[in-house]
């Protein structure tokens, strides 16, 4: 159960760091309203309190936190972005969230 957890927590803060990174490329990149800045602003901050709730060393969690971001960045792509990602980049995306894993899942000394 602390695993599912632990990845629903992770996905959650990738997607606010996506959300809080798209919304500024809007409005620079797509002529979108510089009032995308504020949810942009609040998304980030979001993101950075997210990662606070992980029960583990800060280093491990950043590290971990990779592998999934890696994955759910590619969801978007496919969702948001609409282009469907390839199959290297699905590899890649399976080598980051193996990396995660084992990070997560090593034994450790107590």
């Amino acid at each position: 159960m602390l695993l599912l957890k632990t990845l629903g927590l992770f996905v959650l803060t990738a997607l606010a760091e996506i959300v809080g990174c798209y919304l500024p490329y809007l409005w620079l990149k797509r002529d979108g309203s510089p009032w995308l800045l504020i949810p942009a602003a609040v998304s980030l901050a979001m993101f950075a309190w997210l990662l606070t709730l992980h029960p583990t060393a800060a280093g491990r969690v950043y590290a971990a936190y990779g592998g999934v971001y890696v994955a759910v960045a590619m969801v978007w792509l496919w969702l948001i972005d609409g282009q469907r990602p390839t199959t290297w980049d699905l590899v890649g995306a399976g080598v980051a969230v193996a990396g995660m894993t084992i990070i997560m899942l090593a034994p450790r000394a107590s």
